[in-house]
C-alpha cells in the first residue's frame, strides 16, 4: 500500500513539479484544490456550483467547502491508492480535518529562502499566447520579450510582481508554516532543500518517500 503525503512549502518552491513527478514514475493520485475547483466548477456537482458563486465573486473559497471537495475526491479513490496533497492542508485545522479521512504518512516540507522564492517568481516570463513559461535567468527566451514557440510577446503576470509575491510568502508563513510544527510533533516531517537542479531535488525526494 502506498504513502499518504503532504507536500508543504511557500509558493515557487516546486512543489507541483516534484508532485506531478512522484505521480508519473510512483504511481500516486496527485490532488491539488485547484485542479478539483476547476473540476468541480466544470461537473457543475452541488459543492462546485456553491464555490463558483465565491470564485467568480473574487472572494475566498470557505474551509468547509474545500474540505468538502477533498472529502469527496478520496472517497473516489480506489483501496491503497497513495495521494499526494499539494495545496492542502493550509491551516491546521484542515490538517485535522485531513487526519479524520485518512492516514497521513509522510510531510515533504521544500525548504527554500525567501530570497530565492523572490528571484523564482519575479524572474519568471509567459507567454501572452500559448502559455510557456520562461526564467530570465535560468530558462531564457532565444529573442528578449518574445516566445521561442509561437513568437508572441511575453509578459509578467500580476502575482509574479515583487510586492505581490512578498504578500504571498507573508501569509504563507502566518497561515501555513504552523504546518511544520503540526507534521513535526506528529514525527511525520521530512525537510528537503528545495535549491538546485528539479532531478536532484526529485532524488531527494523519491528517497524520502521510499
Amino acid at each position: 500500500m502506498k504513502a499518504n503525503i503532504v507536500l508543504l512549502g511557500p509558493p515557487g518552491s516546486g512543489k507541483g513539479t516534484q508532485g506531478e513527478m512522484l505521480s508519473e514514475e510512483l504511481g500516486y493520485a496527485k490532488l491539488s484544490t485547484g485542479d478539483m475547483l476547476r473540476e468541480a466548477v466544470r461537473n457543475k456537482t452541488p459543492l462546485g456550483l456553491e464555490a463558483k458563486a465565491y470564485m467568480d465573486g473574487g472572494g475566498l473559497v470557505p474551509n468547509d467547502l474545500i474540505i468538502g471537495l477533498m472529502k469527496e475526491k478520496i472517497a473516489s479513490l480506489a483501496p491503497g491508492t497513495g495521494a499526494i496533497f499539494d495545496g492542502f492542508p493550509r491551516t491546521v485545522e484542515q490538517a485535522d480535518s485531513l487526519g479524520e479521512q485518512i492516514d497521513v504518512d509522510l510531510a515533504l516540507n521544500l525548504d527554500v529562502a525567501d530570497g530565492e522564492i523572490v528571484k523564482r517568481l519575479t524572474f519568471r516570463r509567459s507567454c501572452s499566447k500559448c502559455n510557456a513559461v520562461y526564467h530570465l535567468e535560468y530558462n531564457p527566451p532565444k529573442r528578449d520579450g518574445l516566445c521561442d514557440k509561437c513568437g508572441s510577446a511575453l509578459y509578467q503576470r500580476d502575482d509574479d510582481m515583487e510586492e505581490t509575491v512578498r504578500n504571498r510568502l507573508k501569509v504563507y508563513r502566518e497561515k501555513t508554516l504552523p504546518l511544520i510544527e503540526y507534521y513535526e510533533s506528529k514525527g511525520r516531517l521530512v525537510t528537503i532543500e528545495g535549491v538546485g537542479d528539479i532531478a536532484g531535488i526529485f532524488a531527494k525526494v523519491k528517497k524520502a518517500v521510499e
